[in-house]
Parts: structure tokens; C-alpha cells; sequence
């Protein structure tokens, strides 16, 4: 089976390398397909300190870098109107544990609830659909200082009775609901490499210099408390809840596109490797009731073992998969460092990652712009359809980054969206069961790498302006044009529309 998928790799990447869509419209996706576009709380809300928020580790991580962000907590009501001018069928955000329960467990803030609720019903009364992420990096500095937040089973629990109020009080108006972003992330970036929120790591592991942590253990504990929370936490929904309220639940995972450097059976060998580490690590779980073996045999006792009890509980634990794509990379093979004893989960995924096909361009954490590779996505939602039985998928999170400044002219970005959701056209049509996508990000965000460093945004936000003004830039035109009906094609030799207007489906728009 091994051997047939690191085949499917090289057959694909062979296989899939134009995008055969080149002119097409919102009209050509199946009945229901949904557009929208992602914030996330401690990225967007600002009022770090108002009305009854306590710190999550984010704030401690950041050292307050987002206590403004881009202030939509104050600002909700004209980003609606935005999202309903640029014609938005769904907007995912998330919900902060910290300013709903701020203790982490027990009383529940008032005026947090307000505010969630006041969002909600405001997509709501604008026709936009509230797809909702109850977890981004964020829980309660509080927990983490009791019990070491996901390093203990104690979360699990804390997790799932917040999982409930938000279900008891949003779920008659939320469409669709993640409970855990990009885990697979998660666990390596802040329990490993130590670059993101809790920022553990140990010597000679970490990318940046950590006070506290274990990279070679608490990656795979926090990911196995992360697991058995989100599965308990669907549980709950299906068991109290779904019926009355039909909507769906979901965990979304970081999915890059994972292609072997050469030919060689190590190279394909090692992508294979890589996907069952980043992908499998959770799909497994939730499709086969088990980690993948590779990562049993790589990581030993390190990786916890799930029990027959837990097993049951996480295997067909969800109702799709949530994809944040971004570009593919190139594997090459690094088995020589399983022979090290002191291991970490990197070492232990045994492979070296680059953007490019020069093996001296490592992966870098904050690239200038992604490589524009859709066929990359073609080629994941194929590789999931294939393994692990096509399950529903949304694309949570695509878009293009660049350096933050205030140029409007954002080209680059509009060329990505063209090809990658062309890309995902394709995809469908050749039977995957992809139902909704996602531009990251609405606004220019505080991004988590970098802070205000780079931007993802279809808006620009004046950060020199009190009033925090949003400015579209091009690629807002041109995602609004598309969600309005009209048709879009990669021929440059047409001016994009510089203003809001009529989107007539006849209308083409052409990029440059």
C-alpha cells in the first residue's frame, strides 16, 4: 500500500501539472458549492483587554501584539456590510475561548456572548453564512498556568464544556463548525519548533530560544489530547445537538502538497513518509481509528497509544475535513537521522523540506510569496480521495502572501486565486467531494508568523488611519467579481473593474 501511494505522488505530479480551467464562473461549481472568506480571532478582534477577556497564550506569546489587530470586535458591523458588498456566501472566523469563558471553565462572560451573538446575527441578517472555528492557538493563559493547557488530559474535558455553550448558544445560526485548527501545526510549531503559542521547545530542537518544553515528547501528547478533545467534542454535537440544528463539524488541518525531488524510491519513500506524519497523523486516527505505522515505528513510545476505547471514540469522528492549502513542496529523503537517538518530530519524519527543487532552498517560515504550484491542489484532493475514501473537504484557508505595505496593486494575489480555484474546479470535476473555499484572509490580519510583517488580505487595512480604514485592493474587485457571477480568465489583455459594479455573468475579467 505503501509503494502504491508513493506511485499515486509521482503520477500526479506528472500528471497534473496545467490547469486545464482557464475561463470559468462561480455558475460552473456544483449547487450549494460555497465561497467565502477566514479571519480568526486574536488575528482580527483586537479589545484584548475589554468587556471581560482574560489572556489567552497567544496574547502572552505576542506580548500583546494583538490587543488591537485590526479592531473588528469594535468594527463588526462595517465588515458585514464589506463581506456583503463583496458577496460572501459564508465567513469563518473564530470564537475566543478566553473572552467567552475566561477562566477557561465555568462562568460564562455576558458581554462576550453578546458579541458573538451580535456577529452572528448580523452575517445572518446580510445573507452570509457563519462558519465557525471554536479553537486558533488561543486557549486561556489560565489553563496553561493550572495544567499545562494540552500537555493534560485535563483539556479534554475543559474543552469539550466549552465546545457545548458555544453549540447551546450559536448553533441555531452556525452552518458549519471546526473545533481545532491546523493541529498537525500546532503540535509541531508549539510544542517542537517552539515558533507559535505556547512556545515550548527544547535545545537543540527549537527555531527560537524556549524557557521550557520537551521536542521530543510534547508534540506528540499535545496532539493526542488535541485528538481525543476534538473527538469528544463531535460526540457531544452529534449526540445533543445536530439533529436540531443540522449543521456539520469538522477539524481542519495544514495541507501542504508534498512531491518527491527526484525519482528515487527514497524520495518517493519520504513524501510518502511526510504526508502520513502531516496528514495522516490526524486523518488516520479519525478514518482508521489508529496512527499511521510509520509514525509507531518512527516516534516508539514516544507517541501515545490509543486505546480500543479511545479508538472507537476518534474513528468517524467528523463530517468533513477542513484543508488549509497554501503551495507544494519538494521531499527529499533524510533517513540517516533515524540513527540519532535524541529525536524530535521533525527528525522522526525523517525528511528535508524546500520550496523549490534546489535541495539548498529550505522550507523557510516566512516566504516573500508562495510558489504558485496549483496542480498541487489537484493533487492533495486527489491523494484524499484515494486514501482515505473522499471524504467532504473544505478549503478553509488559500491565498497568497506578500510583504505588508499599502500598494493596492496586488496582481500576484489575483493570479494565485485564478489558478488555484480553477485548480479546485478541475479537482471537482474529476470527483472530488470538495463543498466550500476560502480566501485567506478577508482583511490584512495580524498574521501569526510575523505579526504585521506580511499580508494575506482582499482588504487593505490603513494601520496609519485612527479609524483603522479597509481599502479593497485589486484582488477584492476580483474575488467580488467572481462571487457576483461573472467569468474570469488568465488572458491579461483586459483591465480588471476598479469598482464595485454590474457582474454580469457575460462580463469577463481578465487579470492584469
Amino acid at each position: 500500500m505503501l509503494r502504491l501511494y508513493c506511485l499515486l505522488i509521482l503520477m500526479l505530479n506528472l500528471a497534473l501539472p496545467v490547469l486545464s480551467v482557464d475561463t470559468y464562473s462561480k455558475e460552473d461549481f456544483p449547487p450549494g458549492f460555497i465561497f467565502g472568506a477566514a479571519t480568526s480571532a486574536y488575528q482580527v478582534e483586537g479589545a484584548a483587554r475589554e468587556d471581560g477577556r482574560s489572556p489567552s497564550v497567544w496574547d502572552t506569546f505576542s506580548r500583546g501584539g494583538g490587543d488591537v489587530a485590526v479592531d473588528e470586535y469594535h468594527k463588526y458591523k462595517e465588515d458585514v456590510q464589506l463581506m456583503a458588498e463583496t458577496g460572501l456566501g459564508a465567513y469563518r472566523f473564530s470564537i475566543s475561548w478566553a473572552r467567552l469563558i475566561p477562566n477557561g471553565r465555568g462562568p460564562v462572560n455576558p458581554k462576550g456572548l453578546r458579541y458573538y451573538n451580535n456577529l452572528i446575527n448580523e452575517l445572518i441578517s446580510h445573507g452570509i453564512q457563519a462558519h465557525v472555528l471554536l479553537y486558533n492557538y488561543d486557549h486561556p493563559q489560565s489553563l496553561e498556568d493550572e495544567y499545562g493547557g494540552w500537555l493534560s488530559r485535563n483539556i479534554v474535558r475543559d474543552f469539550t464544556a466549552y465546545a457545548d455553550v458555544c453549540f447551546r448558544e450559536f448553533g441555531d445560526r452556525v452552518s458549519s463548525w471546526s473545533t481545532i485548527n491546523e493541529p498537525n501545526i500546532f503540535a509541531n510549531g508549539g510544542y517542537d519548533q517552539g515558533v507559535v503559542p505556547p512556545g515550548r521547545c527544547s535545545y537543540p530542537f527549537g527555531l527560537w530560544n524556549c524557557s521550557k518544553g520537551n521536542s521530543s515528547t510534547e508534540p506528540y501528547l499535545a496532539a493526542h489530547n488535541m485528538l481525543l478533545a476534538h473527538a469528544s467534542t463531535v460526540r457531544l454535537y452529534k449526540d445533543r445537538y445536530q439533529s436540531k440544528q443540522n449543521g456539520v463539524i469538522g477539524v481542519t488541518l495544514y495541507a501542504l502538497w508534498l512531491v518527491p525531488l527526484t525519482n528515487s524510491t527514497e524520495d518517493e519513500t519520504a513524501a510518502q513518509r511526510a504526508m502520513d506524519f502531516l496528514i495522516g497523523w490526524f486523518v488516520n486516527p479519525l478514518v482508521f481509528g489508529d496512527y499511521p505505522e510509520v509514525m509507531k515505528k518512527n516516534a516508539g513510545s514516544r507517541l501515545p497509544v490509543l486505546t480500543d476505547q479511545e479508538s472507537k471514540l476518534v474513528k468517524g469522528a467528523f463530517d468533513f475535513l477542513g484543508l488549509i492549502h497554501y503551495t507544494t513542496v519538494y521531499i527529499k529523503d533524510n533517513s540517516k537521522i533515524l540513527k540519532t537517538e535524541n529525536r524530535d518530530f521533525n527528525a522522526d519524519m525523517a525528511v528535508t523540506i524546500s520550496f523549490t527543487q534546489d535541495e539548498d532552498d529550505p522550507f523557510g517560515l516566512f516566504p516573500v510569496e508562495y510558489p504558485q504550484r496549483p496542480w498541487g491542489l489537484q493533487g492533495l484532493l486527489e491523494y484524499l480521495k484515494q486514501a482515505y475514501g473522499n471524504p467532504p473537504v473544505y478549503i478553509h484557508e488559500n491565498g497568497q502572501v506578500s510583504r505588508r505595505n499599502s500598494s493596492l496593486d496586488d496582481t500576484s494575489r489575483v493570479e494565485y486565486l485564478h489558478a488555484y480555484i480553477g485548480s479546485l474546479l478541475d479537482a471537482i470535476r474529476n470527483g472530488s467531494n470538495t463543498r466550500g473555499y476560502f480566501v485567506w484572509s478577508f482583511l490584512d490580519v495580524f498574521e501569526l508568523l510575523d505579526g504585521r510583517g506580511s499580508s494575506y488580505g482582499l482588504y487593505f487595512v490603513d494601520l496609519d488611519d485612527p479609524s483603522l480604514r479597509r481599502l479593497p485592493k485589486k484582488s477584492a474587485h476580483w474575488y467580488s467579481h467572481f462571487l457576483k457571477g461573472g467569468r474570469v480568465s488568465s488572458s491579461r489583455t483586459l483591465e480588471l473593474e476598479k469598482t464595485f459594479g454590474d457582474s454580469s455573468s457575460e462580463t469577463l475579467v481578465s487579470i492584469g
